[in-house]
């Protein structure tokens, strides 16, 4: 049975800490475009580098999300921003489109490559042509089952890691442009450089929120319920998952503290117990005080179970 990695997104240095602290194996960090002042408003390049120092000084890894669209104009920038990033010593890079890629492939070869869930990886016909242009890893698409991983992994070389989120926050679409913030304003260019949060209510669904996030690259639109699979996750380790994801792209480090330790617990008891899998019920009671947003399983199970 082969060993699970848990990694989690951190959103600033102490969310980082936070959670290498409370049991990830490894964090992602960044926004959605590239450069050194998008990481995101409260991770600078001193954070990153710091960041990056905590976590191999604990033999855990960093990766750098960029999930840019980029134009033409971009690309002499982002190779300046790749070769920075190599001399930081990032442990790997997450793309989302065949131009950054080739880049970061001609740039740094040695970099391991992991693909974003917004490439969207649906079979794994799909993942073999990515796995052949170099990818290491595919971040699955969170519309499939837990059956369709399975799937994809006995179809796939064993040397693809895939990787699924778990717990936290669900993104239903992503743009590259600031939509929200292009009808509801109309202020100078400065005011366009600030991360702005929004909620988005449902018709027929009143009082179910659905947050709105944007920066200076785009919008992210998330689901109204957080995803948590700690009652399956077994399940996703003998379907030949090698990564599971939490997501706290909107929480602090007072989430990631909550939520991150009941993850590893959860993973380490599998292990410990020959393989048999138990979640217990304190673990859910952790997670569901971890936040005031409800709970779903999303479209991984059969049917799909949302806790009240």
């Amino acid at each position: 049975m082969h060993k699970i990695e848990l990694t989690c997104y951190a959103g600033s240095l102490t969310c980082l800490k936070a959670a290498l602290e409370s049991g990830a194996d490894s964090v992602y960090v960044g926004g959605e475009s590239f450069g050194r002042d998008t990481l995101s408003d409260e991770f600078s390049r001193e954070d990153l580098i710091e960041g990056i120092k905590f976590a191999h000084e604990n033999g855990k890894k960093i990766y750098v999300t960029i999930n840019l669209l980029p134009h033409n104009k971009d690309f002499e920038d982002f190779k300046e921003y790749l070769i920075e990033l190599n001399k930081l010593k990032v442990d790997a890079v997450i793309v989302s489109e065949p131009g950054t890629l080739i880049t970061v492939k001609q740039i740094l070869p040695d970099m391991k490559i992991h693909l974003s869930n917004v490439s969207n990886v649906y079979n794994y016909a799909t993942a073999n042509f990515w796995h052949q242009q170099g990818i290491n890893r595919v971040v699955i698409s969170r519309e499939l089952s837990i059956k369709e991983m399975e799937t994809m992994r006995l179809n796939t070389p064993e040397d693809l890691e895939l990787e699924a989120y778990v717990h936290g926050p669900v993104i239903m679409s992503y743009s590259g442009r600031k939509l929200i913030t292009s009808y509801l304003e109309s202020k100078g260019k400065d005011d366009y450089s600030s991360k702005k949060k929004y909620n988005l209510t449902e018709e027929k669904r009143k009082g179910q929120y659905s947050p709105v996030y944007e920066d200076e690259a785009g919008t992210i639109f998330f689901a109204s319920r957080d995803l948590c699979m700690i009652e399956y996750l077994d399940r996703f380790i003998r379907a030949g998952v090698s990564t599971l994801t939490i997501e706290a792209r909107l929480n602090d480090e007072n989430y990631v503290r909550d939520v991150a330790p009941v993850y590893r617990k959860a993973i380490d008891d599998f292990y410990q117990n020959n393989f048999e899998y138990n979640c217990s019920d304190d673990m859910l009671e952790k997670l569901k005080n971890a936040t005031h947003r409800k709970h779903t399983t999303g479209f991984y199970l059969d049917e799909t179970i949302d806790y009240d």
